[in-house]
This record gives C-alpha cells, structure tokens and sequence, in this order.
C-alpha cells in the first residue's frame, strides 16, 4: 500500500465508486485485495498501534511508508456500502491506522511526520535511517484524516489537521512558499528548497476540505483520484458525462 503500488488499490474502490456500483469486477478485486491485505500486511506493534507491513517478494519488513497513510481512510471509505458488521469493522480498522500515522507525526520534534517510519522491540512509529527522516510536504497522513473525519466526524481528526497546519507553516514556511525539511527530529532542520506541486493541490486541499461542511465535494455526488481531483459519480452527478453519438 505503498510506493508504485498504492494506487493500483486505491483505484480497484473508487472506479466501483465512480460507476455508481455498476463495476462489480472492480469491487471484487478490492475486496479480495483488502482480505489479502489483512491477512498477510496488517500488523501490530508492542504498545498495540496497527500499522501495514511491507512485503518484499516473501520478506516482511516492519516499516510503514507516509504514502501508506491514505489507506486508513481508504478502507473506512470501503465499509460504508456494507452490512453494520462490516462497516464497524473496516471504520474501526481505519481509525487504528489514522492514529499509527498521527503518532508518526506526534513522536517527532517539529510534530511534523517522516518520509517512513518503523516497528521492532525498541522503535514504534518512529524513522530509523537518515533517508526517512526528511518531510516533502506528502498529504497521505492528512487524506487520511480527511476521510475518517467525513466518516465519523469525530473531532480529533480535525484536532490533528490543525496541529499539522501548524507545524507545516512554522517549519516548512519561506519568504517565498513552503519548502520540505530534511529531518523532522530537528527543530533546526535545514530545508530542502523545493515546494511540491502537491502541496497546493493535496495536502492544502484536504486541509482545507476537513474543516469544510461535507456538502463541499460530497462523497455523494464526486469521489478523489490519486491526485485529489474530483471525479462525478456515475448516476449521481449531472457532471459525468454523457455518452453521445456520432453520425458518420
């Protein structure tokens, strides 16, 4: 759930979304994906955070990457078609994974989470090698929270979008933009002089949209593509497109 794969999962959800339901091979690859994903990557830590393991080839390495962080929303997103059971279920198993990834950002000095963290007897949610340590203002962990809170509406999802806003614009803020910052354990951090186009176009999005009213994009009528666009929902928006025909 990852880097180079993560978008594969997340679009087997919402292309079921976006045909308003009517793409059931999509839903059944999800479905079996997630199962998949449960069994084999999902895991717990010594204090109990849940967190997905990555599995290289037959190789199971303790790390969650920030990029891994929008699956916690994702998969609360995949319970609200289903029976109570489940739903409780898939919500609840988001909710362990948005506070895994929030404790990223928490146990770090600027409050700001890093590039991918670990888990063994002696590290919990915390980067371990220089090249993890860096922030590139990668919205995964916010996305996250964004959907959680449009799924529960419980108030620390905001809470915890607002002390990263925060800790974004004291560390990451320039005369001219934002910049990434090289170690998020390190108040004094040097930046890294580069503002990614996501930075507008996700990570403020979902900031700006989680303490927005949920009519403001609704989940009814569009559904995200990787990049935070919205999409229109097949038979619920007048938005998508209507198929026409062409006279030769």
């Amino acid at each position: 759930m990852g880097a180079l794969g993560d978008s594969f999962y997340e679009y087997l959800l919402k292309e079921w979304i976006q045909s308003g339901g009517k793409d059931m091979e999509a839903r059944q690859m999800w479905d079996e994906a997630i199962d998949a994903i449960e069994k084999n990557l999902v895991k717990k830590s010594v204090s109990g955070l849940t967190y997905l393991a990555e599995m290289k080839y037959d190789r199971l390495e303790h790390k969650m990457d920030h990029l891994a962080c929008f699956s916690g929303g994702l998969i609360a997103l995949s319970g609200q078609s289903l029976d109570i059971k489940q739903k409780e279920h898939f919500v609840q198993l988001g909710a362990e994974l948005a506070r895994t990834c929030h404790e990223s950002y928490d146990r770090t000095d600027t409050k700001i989470g890093p590039e991918s963290f670990r888990f063994s007897e002696n590290v919990e949610a915390k980067a371990v090698r220089p090249n993890e340590k860096y922030y590139i203002q990668r919205p995964e962990v916010i996305e996250g929270w964004f959907y959680m809170w449009r799924v529960t509406h419980d108030p620390k999802y905001r809470d915890w979008a607002w002390s990263a806003a925060q800790a974004i614009h004291k560390y990451c803020r320039t005369e001219t933009g934002y910049s990434g910052i090289k170690n998020v354990y390190d108040v004094n951090s040097p930046k890294d002089d580069v503002q990614q186009s996501f930075l507008l176009a996700e990570t403020f999005k979902y900031l700006y949209l989680i303490f927005s009213t949920d009519d403001l994009v609704s989940f009814d009528e569009w559904v995200f593509n990787t990049e935070a666009h919205p999409l229109p929902i097949l038979g619920k928006n007048p938005a998508y497109p209507k198929r026409t025909s062409h006279k030769s």
